[in-house]
């Protein structure tokens, strides 16, 4: 496959190729997002956790001086992979598990999703 073939077919921009494996976390919407950490196993949260959070100044840096209203999809799944991070932070650096702990069926819905 040709180094254009591969950009085209990149879920992510070029120089996060290792980032591709957690492609499924890249959801578009909080709901979606947090439904993954919920259906996720603490080992597959923490796998996810130790392969994106080391990339994350960088990601940060890379898309700082974007805007929001022009990315592209390759930049877009990008930030959604990061937010996916915070979603997926709390359960790995302070619960030990993907739910909320104590809190029974607890739930919660965004009202209004930000902008992309």
């Amino acid at each position: 496959m040709s180094q254009d073939a591969a950009t085209a077919t990149a879920t992510f921009p070029p120089g996060f190729a290792d980032l591709e494996p957690w492609a499924a976390w890249a959801l578009p919407t909080e709901n979606e997002r947090f439904a993954k950490r919920i259906a996720s196993s603490m080992d597959e949260l923490q796998a996810f956790y130790d392969a994106a959070f080391p990339r994350l100044a960088e990601s940060v840096d890379y898309l700082k001086g974007l805007r929001l209203t022009e990315l592209t999809e390759q930049e877009s799944n990008l930030l959604r992979l990061f937010e996916a991070l915070v979603t997926a932070s709390f359960p790995v650096e302070v619960w030990r598990q993907p739910s909320v702990p104590d809190s029974g069926a607890s739930s919660f819905d965004a009202v209004v999703q930000p902008p992309v």
